[in-house]
């Protein structure tokens, strides 16, 4: 069963496409956490369902169609908490909100999406197509070059934003960067994980590394290797015992979560 596995395509093609896109989540979380905008991969898997929903009625590559939806909202998001001076979670809220209703009257008009409608609420790492993986690969490497190039300006702003703005650095065009790649990262997941899991991609694996890291540039490497570990061996565990890789995925970054916690809190323990 094993070989059978290890020599299929399917099975290579979402190993390719989960590690590389487990780079880009590893990469991103961080900063999304220091900025505490953790939660927007989750209103943005709402934002990216509607553009899924919006493909499925025009029969019309959903991913493409999904992918433009969730660009636009998320600079839509950005727009919204400068012209309203609305709290960034506010902003989000209304607009996952109206993603979300605008996906499920989409999908009440037609309701023969199937096990197609499925895949991206729960995720299909089966039917992860060669187009997927390329996208991944490219995500990836538009992510680590986009952070090696801006690493110092996206550090001073993650962490001192106004003196940052004062010093020069175009804080707006960073943050249309980060949540456009923001935005493509949790469209690409949703075919790994699904729509009901995909925030946990980019803040469980990240909120690991921020526990153990002593610098900035640690926490981006431990974050990425947490990343690829829960997501290449959900898949492995996927094919092996017939397990959810959405759940398995997850549930391995929990765990490495939780054993990071426990382990930070032994010596607190002994010394009493």
């Amino acid at each position: 069963m094993l070989s059978t596995v290890i020599t299929s395509g399917f099975f290579w093609r979402a190993v390719l496409a989960g590690g590389f896109l487990a780079v880009a989540c590893g990469l991103l979380g961080v900063f999304l956490i220091l900025r505490r905008d953790a939660m927007i991969s989750h209103g943005l898997a709402h934002v990216a369902f509607a553009g899924v929903a919006i493909g499925l009625v025009l029969n019309f590559l959903p991913l493409v169609v999904s992918l433009l939806v969730c660009g636009a909202g998320s600079l839509f998001i950005l727009k919204l908490k400068e012209q309203t001076k609305l709290p960034g979670d506010a902003a989000l809220a209304i607009l996952s909100s109206a993603g979300m209703a605008l996906a499920i009257f989409l999908v009440s008009l037609r309701m023969n999406f199937g096990v197609e409608l499925m895949g991206y609420l729960f995720g299909d790492v089966l039917a992860i197509s060669p187009v997927e993986v390329w996208l991944s690969v490219a995500l990836a490497f538009i992510v680590t070059i986009t952070i090696l190039v801006n690493y110092h300006q996206l550090l001073y702003m993650t962490f001192d934003r106004e003196t940052a703005r004062v010093a020069g650095v175009k804080v707006g065009n960073l943050d249309k960067i980060l949540v456009i790649l923001t935005a493509i990262t949790v469209v690409l997941g949703l075919r790994i994980v699904g729509l009901l899991l995909v925030s946990a991609l980019t803040v469980v694996p990240a909120a690991s590394a921020l526990q153990l890291s002593r610098s900035f540039h640690q926490a981006l490497i431990l974050s990425t290797i947490f990343s690829l570990t829960s997501i290449l061996a959900g898949i492995v565990l996927a094919y092996l015992i017939n397990l959810p890789a959405s759940a398995g995925i997850v549930f391995l970054s929990i765990i490495i979560f939780l054993v990071i916690v426990g382990l930070k809190g032994l010596p607190r323990l002994s010394r009493r």
